[in-house]
């Protein structure tokens, strides 16, 4: 993979963290080496993947490809940073429709036009963006009426929204009709040549033994960069929640916009959406429900209580990424719009005080 280079911040995070150097650059350089492990994570995981057959190896890659987005939060709740844990997960959303997606139509608009992807599958995809979008958006709603009840109704949606991925995960499997995030993706590829950046020919062993390593990479770059981000932040004037939305959910994500865009300069539009659009619905059905079951683990009990402003950001998003890939077809101009949105939410989130953050 060409960001492999980046493993050399490896040694560099972790010695700068033990010196106790400037927070800005461990958070800068511990970013920098998760990017490439992220992207062995999924390198292992399909190489893994296709030695238990597509039934299996859909599965396998649908539950270790959120590893990298689960091991990060993890970390940051055991620092008790539920706030930026949240604002990652929505951050993730809006990064992966708006940036990510939207870089991927326009880079490869430019050097295709117009191009085509399944409709069906793209539809499926925009009911379960309003799925999600609702499921986090309903604990904000009730907590007007009952703010202690917020935990509870967290928890009870966590469960729904599981259990949707799941039967969604069923249906995939079942009708070998690629439905959502990488398994999707890796059910199409299985005819066709490997992703960009994707290692072939690995053995069972070596994939095994590449996923052990990297995921203990994850761990310790996931605590070194936890520990970084609140101090860095705030020696750069950022607000926890653009530090979450716009810094942390960007980190385990950079190897996927890579594929993305890579899939859609080589004119194949249904991965591209399967890597940005799929795996936004994947933070929303697994990794958000995950994190709150296991931050009691961690004494630092999370719910799906989003801000008014995160609320909005994820329900731009969805709404203008749904109404795009509806007709089956995407342009640049079209990449433009998202990544335009992107933007400005950006500049909106940069200019909220921090105090403004916790309001509902």
């Amino acid at each position: 993979m060409k960001l492999n280079g980046l493993l050399v911040f490896i040694p560099v995070a972790i010695a700068l963290h033990w010196h106790g150097a400037n927070s800005i650059v461990v958070f800068a350089t511990s970013a920098l080496a998760l990017v490439p492990l992220a992207g062995l994570t999924e390198d292992a995981t399909d190489a893994l993947a296709s030695y238990v057959g597509p039934t299996w190896g859909g599965l396998l890659s649908a539950s270790l490809g959120n590893a990298p987005e689960i091991i990060i939060g993890f970390f940051a709740l055991r620092q008790g940073l539920v706030g930026v844990v949240k604002s990652s997960l929505a951050g993730s959303i809006v990064g992966n429709l708006l940036l990510a997606l939207g870089i991927s139509m326009f880079a490869g608009g430019l050097k295709h036009g117009t191009q085509s992807f399944n409709r069906q599958v793209a539809g499926m995809n925009g009911g379960l963006l309003l799925l999600a979008a609702a499921g986090l958006a309903i604990p904000a709603v009730f907590h007007h009426s009952s703010a202690a009840a917020a935990r509870g109704i967290s928890l009870e949606i966590s469960v729904v929204l599981f259990a949707v991925y799941l039967a969604s995960l069923v249906y995939t499997l079942a009708t070998s009709r690629p439905a959502l995030g990488k398994e999707a993706v890796k059910a199409q590829i299985e005819t066709g040549p490997a992703p960009a950046g994707g290692e072939a020919g690995w053995s069972r062993n070596k994939a095994i033994a590449i996923l052990t390593v990297v995921t203990v990479g994850l761990a310790v770059m996931s605590e070194v960069l936890t520990d970084a981000i609140e101090p860095a932040s705030q020696r750069l004037g950022l607000t926890p929640i653009f530090a979450g939305v716009f810094l942390l959910a960007l980190v385990g994500n950079v190897a996927q916009i890579f594929n993305a865009v890579s899939f859609a300069r080589s004119n194949k539009m249904d991965l591209s959406l399967g890597v940005t659009v799929g795996s936004s619905i994947q933070v929303a059905l697994v990794v958000a429900p995950v994190l709150v079951f296991c931050s009691d683990l961690m004494g630092h009990p999370m719910d799906l209580r989003f801000s008014r402003f995160e609320l909005v950001a994820v329900g731009l998003s969805v709404l203008i990424t749904r109404q795009l890939i509806l007709d089956g077809q995407s342009n640049w101009l079209e990449g433009l719009m998202l990544v335009a949105l992107y933007l400005m939410l950006g500049v909106g989130f940069f200019s909220l005080p921090a105090g403004a953050v916790g309001s509902l």
